[in-house]
């Protein structure tokens, strides 16, 4: 950095004035959070509503949410991915990121919003390096513990059968993927709200878009 060009970079930890920069220095870069001492930048925040918005995963559809709930939803990933790290427990296998990546900035280049101009070269694929190793460490970490017994398959089954419908009713195995889908993503929240819990979160004032 140039040390005769002033550059500001504002720490926004619970203090609403502190957004606004002082006379004689621009702002540079903004924190939106610190998740165990690890900071996240207000544009880390803005890329992840974006890509959000634009359903870069694949499978996705896409979702336009406030910067606090973005926020929030990458403070969940960052427990996570520091959980990862300390156990060395997930990884992501190159053909499937290859495959991702692909996918994911084919659609980034179709996406109406204009928050993909500010997308880097290389963002995209390291955005979805990340998602593929969340999964991976989710898997491993919860979803591998999660059972669904055949008495509660046959029981659902029952259940569907008798409503009311003339719709195609799902079969065994459809039944028993839904409902370990349900339970991993109910173990999944249940397992970020003890990591919150136990973790030191400092969050900045931001404004809801």
């Amino acid at each position: 950095m140039n040390p005769a060009v002033p550059i500001l970079l504002v720490l926004l930890f619970l203090s609403p004035g502190a957004g606004r920069a002082a006379v004689g220095y621009r702002v540079y870069e903004s924190t939106a959070a610190s998740v165990n001492g690890e900071v996240l930048l207000v544009s880390d925040v803005v890329r992840e509503a974006c890509f959000l918005e634009c359903a870069a995963m694949p499978g996705t559809k896409g979702e336009i949410l406030p910067l606090r709930e973005a926020r929030d939803r990458l403070i969940l990933d960052t427990l996570a991915l520091q959980e990862q790290r300390k156990l060395l427990l997930g990884a992501v296998d190159n053909a499937t990121l290859e495959e991702y990546a692909r996918e994911a900035e084919s659609r980034m280049a179709v996406c109406s919003s204009p928050c993909k101009r500010a997308i880097a070269t290389g963002e995209t694929r390291e955005w979805i390096r990340r998602k593929l190793l969340l999964r991976d460490f989710y898997n491993r970490r919860v979803g591998v513990f999660v059972e669904v017994k055949d008495d509660d398959v046959r029981r659902e089954l029952a259940r569907r059968s008798s409503a009311p419908g003339d719709g195609a009713k799902p079969n065994e195995e459809q039944v028993r993927d839904e409902m370990r889908d349900a339970r991993i993503a109910t173990e999944i929240r249940n397992w970020q709200n003890r990591a919150a819990s136990k973790s030191r979160i400092l969050l900045s004032p931001m404004e809801d878009r």
